[in-house]
Formats: structure tokens, C-alpha cells, sequence
């Protein structure tokens, strides 16, 4: 069975994702529709990248990916079909791609030409639809776009290391639905430079000595339950699942007492650093 996903910034609120749900059903009754999020802040392509780009390798090989952020056609805003890591991907060419092709090569990447076949002002529910049911039947990207070699490229900030290897300089790259603050520092980075060495992690006001591998690591469980009541709200570092260095606070809860984020006055881009001995 076919599996098309869908990450948008629609929300939950309005029809759109229901629309488009209905509209690949309508063409495909054998298709299996997985939700990777709709939540993705309004037109923010870096945040859509970092959740598609740590999802769909959990995808089997061949799932279409419809990616539904800045999908408004314009003359500067052409629609794409890629061949990415044995995966499907349908987006606009607004930058993203050039987000999730960053480690690996796309195997092919077509301009979708179907438009005029097509009466939208809706794209994502019309044509990326159509595009997506063609290539779950097992169609080809040649079928319904022209092949192109260049795309939109969208440089993200990326960590820097000092000549002496005494510091990385990172930034905020993702925060959470918890309010944790995921940083660009990948544990790949922070291990090739300190070499084991000790460390301080920098951001604001806040700071960390140590990096956990999970959040519960951070708790001494051989304290009484009753007795580390107050480790609740705990700050702590930690490698998150994708790989990145993370500042989180345990079991926080950003509607009611705070997160990482809000607790220490961290933002999307702002600077963390790390400082070894």
C-alpha cells in the first residue's frame, strides 16, 4: 500500500488538511495518509526543513512526501518534484529543498508543468495531490514536469569553530512543541572538536557543564519519589533523537510553567555557544 505524507503549516483550525486528505482519497482508495505535522509555524521553511528532514527516513523507500509550506505558485515560486534518498517529494521551490538536500545529492528534480491542466488557487490540494497520487501509482517524475539542475538556494547559518578549537559557535535552530531548544550543534561537531575535553555550554543567561543522553539521565532516581518532586523543572542539555544538542528543562510545560525557551529567553537563531577547557 502506498504512503503519502503530508507536513504543512495549515493548523488544526481550518479545513485545509481535512481538504487535502479527502481530495488524495477521492484519486486513491488503496493510499495510507500519515500526518507528520501541521504545526509548522506560518511560512517558516527552516522549521518545516529540520521536521521533514528527521522524519521521512523512518518512511520505507518510495513514500511521496507532500510538503505544503509557501506553496503559492508565482513566477518566483515553482513547484518541484524530487527524487531524494529513494523518497518523493513535492514541494515549492522556495529554498527547502536545498534544506533537505544538504548531506545528500537528489536523484532527480523535475519543475511540475501540469498547471494548466489544473484550476487551483489551492495548489497543494490540486496539484501537489495529482502529482503525489501519480507517483504512488508508480508514475513517472518525467510524466508531469521538465527536468531542472538548478533550484532556490536558502543558506542557513551554520556552526563555526574558532582556529584553536577552543569554541563553537551555534545558534537556535528548532523549538519544540514543549518549549525545548533544539540548537544546530550535532553531536557529530561537538565530539570531533572537544575531544573529550570539559566544556561550558553558553546561552544567555543560562548554562550547562554536562550533556545528558536523555532527559531522564538528568534525574537521580535513587532519591525517594516523594523527595525529587523539586526536579521537576530541572534545566538540562541533552543529544536529542536527531542528533542535535538540545536545551531543555524536565517535564516542562509552556502553558503553564514555563518552558526552555520562554525560562531562559531563547529565540530561533539566537547564539549558544560552547567554550571547551
Amino acid at each position: 500500500m502506498p504512503i503519502i505524507t503530508l507536513t504543512t503549516d495549515f493548523g488544526e483550525k481550518d479545513y485545509f488538511a481535512g481538504a487535502v486528505k479527502g481530495a488524495i482519497y477521492s484519486e486513491l482508495n488503496d493510499v495510507r495518509i500519515v500526518d507528520i505535522s501541521h504545526s509548522v509555524s506560518p511560512f517558516h521553511i527552516s522549521e518545516a526543513a529540520y521536521i521533514i528532514k528527521n522524519a521521512y527516513n523512518s518512511f520505507p523507500k518510495g513514500t511521496v512526501h507532500i510538503i505544503g509550506i509557501d506553496s503559492e505558485l508565482t513566477p518566483e515560486n515553482k513547484h518541484l518534484a524530487v527524487k531524494l534518498d529513494g523518497h518523493y517529494f513535492i514541494c515549492a521551490n522556495n529554498g527547502i529543498l536545498s534544506l533537505l538536500a544538504s548531506e545528500i545529492k537528489p536523484e532527480k528534480i523535475v519543475e511540475i508543468n501540469i498547471h494548466d491542466k489544473v484550476e487551483t488557487n489551492f495548489p497543494v490540494l490540486d496539484v501537489f495531490v495529482k502529482v503525489a497520487c501519480h507517483l504512488s501509482r508508480g508514475g513517472t517524475l518525467e510524466v508531469i514536469g521538465k527536468s531542472i539542475q538548478e533550484i532556490k538556494y536558502l543558506k542557513q547559518l551554520e556552526p563555526v569553530v574558532n582556529s584553536d578549537k577552543t569554541q563553537i559557535i551555534g545558534h537556535v535552530l528548532y523549538i519544540d512543541n514543549y518549549g525545548n531548544v533544539v540548537t544546530d550543534i550535532t553531536r557529530k561537531l561537538f565530539e570531533s572538536v572537544g575531544k573529550g575535553r570539559d566544556f561550558k555550554i553558553s546561552a544567555r543567561g543560562v548554562s550547562f557543564s554536562e550533556i545528558h543522553e536523555n532527559y531522564s539521565h538528568a534525574i537521580n532516581f535513587n532519591v525517594e519519589k516523594e523527595k525529587r518532586r523539586e526536579e521537576d523543572g530541572k534545566k538540562l542539555a541533552v543529544f536529542n533523537s536527531a542528533g542535535y544538542i538540545e536545551l531543555a528543562i524536565y517535564k516542562s510545560n509552556p502553558s503553564t510553567v514555563g518552558s526552555a525557551s520562554t525560562l531562559f529567553g531563547l529565540e530561533y537563531l539566537d547564539t549558544v555557544s560552547i567554550n571547551f577547557e
